[in-house]
């Protein structure tokens, strides 16, 4: 008997509209090539904003809570940004996937780890899916499977416009001061270009990265070996160091086609401002579990809606994440004046912590600066404009 809805990956966003389609009565099927626990690399910061598109509270792989967000302008210029609320939640991949992916098979989803598949179709009567050998049927299919995944290439969706990477190692408690790091992360602007590099503590350990333009790859070990020296640390430390992509979808790019769709990294949702893509695979998650319950009821054919629906809610975002992105890059110190400002950066923790939607919502002496903000992108080139025709 085919099931409902076969979903090929079991991250965050994966695992998340299993979830959300499990607990709404659907048979689902979730799968993963790895055998769990596994690790990925990922700086592993949930902002308050992401944990609130997730369907369990996570708090048990919780490892640090941030309120402090220290922000650094060429490892000088420093502005300690906060209200002492909580900004994000410090996890590691190798506990929350596995959390996530428990927990969507406690809501009902059929889970099977350590298996590969090696091809995905769709056609009007919905998905054949193989994977460890054997063919498996269902009504849709939900490519969750990241950048490097089958999903998107076999349903000829997706598209990025650029492809970011990173590099990051962790470093134990033991070899620093952490008192100097607990509760905050530091974020080292005009350091890398296209990008930055961070600090995120952990329970025993902290994270260090680096990530930037795809052009700066083979110069990433140079850059971490600048940040940790800023930091005092050696990089001969580090542990686990390894380096990843970051995908960032073009706008015109196709997210979903009949009954296969993609989310998460497999489309390209990483922000191209931060480079996390928590957030969009969370929401991305629950966006497919609901196109496909329409489809279940009968009120779809297809998963198209998903895509439409889904680009109207990221437009916003992602015009803005790139002129800042591009403001940053091209004029680092104005725009790191306007940003870390009094009046513009409560609408940056509000953005964080999910209090509001987009930058729509900005009000008093906060709107001028953003339009400076946005003038400044413009004269790098404006590369979000293709963004806000999408825009709800």
């Amino acid at each position: 008997m085919p099931y409902d809805a076969i979903v090929i990956g079991a991250g965050p966003g994966g695992s998340t509209a299993a979830h959300r389609l499990a607990a709404s009565g659907a048979d689902v099927l979730l799968l993963d090539r790895a055998k769990f626990p596994r690790d990925k690399p990922c700086g592993g910061g949930v902002t308050m904003r992401a944990s609130k598109q997730l369907p369990v509270d996570i708090s048990p792989v919780v490892e640090h809570v941030v309120t402090i967000a220290e922000l650094r302008l060429g490892f000088r210029r420093t502005a300690e940004r906060g209200r002492g609320g909580p900004l994000a939640y410090m996890t590691q991949r190798s506990r929350l996937d596995a959390f996530l992916a428990e927990h969507a098979a406690l809501a009902g989803a059929e889970f099977r780890d350590g298996v590969k598949v090696t091809a995905v179709e769709t056609d009007e009567r919905g998905a054949v899916v193989t994977a460890g050998g054997e063919r498996l049927h269902a009504r849709t299919v939900i490519g969750a499977d990241g950048v490097n995944g089958i999903s998107a290439r076999a349903l000829s969706l997706g598209g990025n416009r650029s492809v970011g990477v990173a590099l990051e190692g962790n470093l134990p408690n033991a070899k620093i001061d952490v008192a100097r790091y607990r509760g905050r992360f530091i974020l080292e602007l005009d350091t890398v270009p296209g990008g930055y590099g961070w600090i995120f503590p952990k329970g025993d350990h902290v994270n260090v990265g680096v990530g930037g333009w795809e052009s700066e790859g083979p110069r990433l070990r140079e850059h971490l070996a600048r940040l940790c020296a800023e930091h005092d640390v050696q990089v001969g430390d580090l542990e686990e160091v390894r380096g990843y992509r970051l995908p960032c979808r073009a706008h015109d790019s196709v997210l979903a086609r009949g009954n296969g769709l993609v989310l998460g990294d497999a489309a390209g949702l990483v922000d191209p401002l931060t480079g996390d893509g928590m957030f969009e695979a969370f929401l991305s998650g629950n966006y497919a579990a609901e196109a496909v319950q329409a489809i279940l009821a009968g009120e779809e054919d297809t998963l198209d809606p998903y895509a439409a629906r889904l680009g109207r809610r990221l437009a916003m975002h992602l015009w803005a994440a790139w002129s800042l992105k591009a403001a940053l890059d091209r004029f680092p110190r104005t725009t790191f004046a306007l940003a870390k400002g009094r009046a513009v950066w409560p609408v940056v923790e509000k953005l964080i912590t999910g209090e509001i939607t987009d930058v729509r919502a900005a009000t008093g002496a906060a709107r001028p600066l953003l339009k400076a903000i946005n003038l400044l992108a413009r004269v790098a080139g404006d590369p979000g404009v293709g963004y806000r025709g999408a825009e709800a």
